[in-house]
């Protein structure tokens, strides 16, 4: 019998680049969980997500990080939660920790396959997302942990703003090449 395994590759091979003013970087050891909060459960889902994590639920369209930067929670509506867990090069086995730790009260999903994550920094990202998002990512109604599902050159996305001048963009790990081709020629178009 053969004896080999598998191993994960990045859905866009590791990809960084910097364009001088704005840098992106594909995230590759980031875990992904989606929560759903029991249909009058939620008291005890709160209670438990915030001892197990160490985290409040943040308010819907908003983000909340974990002391070390470890986890963050996305929160995309009244019931629903993304959980994003980084330096967790293992998806499926830190979603099985997780899910275990949990006990039940939250009904979870492993996400780390469905999602290709980048970040975009640098003084001239905002000027590179505009063009191509339609929601208002300005930083009087865009603030430093909001969070918005949107579409950018027709392609679901999640935006989050990580700082004054970095964000995090998720899009399906199926259109991964076509999510990056948008993103890299919306930069050279502002630069």
């Amino acid at each position: 019998m053969a004896e080999f395994s598998l191993k994960a590759d990045a859905f866009l091979g590791g990809f960084h680049k910097d364009y001088g003013t704005v840098v992106v970087t594909e995230v590759t050891d980031r875990a992904i969980a989606s929560f759903a909060l029991p249909l009058g459960g939620e008291a005890q889902a709160e209670k438990t997500i915030k001892s197990v994590l160490k985290l409040d639920l943040p308010s819907v369209g908003t983000a909340a990080q974990s002391e070390d930067g470890a986890t963050t929670l996305l929160r995309l509506g009244k019931d629903q939660l993304f959980c994003l867990m980084d330096k967790q090069p293992d998806g499926h086995g830190a979603h099985r920790a997780l899910s275990e730790k949990l006990a039940g009260t939250v009904y979870t999903t492993d996400q780390s396959d469905v999602w290709v994550s980048l970040t975009i920094r640098g003084p001239d990202s905002l000027r590179a997302l505009e063009r191509i998002c339609p929601i208002d990512i300005h930083p009087g109604s865009f603030e430093v942990g909001a969070l918005a599902r949107t579409v950018m050159e027709h392609l679901g996305t999640v935006i989050i703003r990580n700082s004054d001048d970095e964000y995090t963009l998720m899009s399906a790990s199926s259109s991964a090449k076509s999510f990056l081709h948008a993103i890299e020629t919306s930069i050279e178009n502002v630069l």
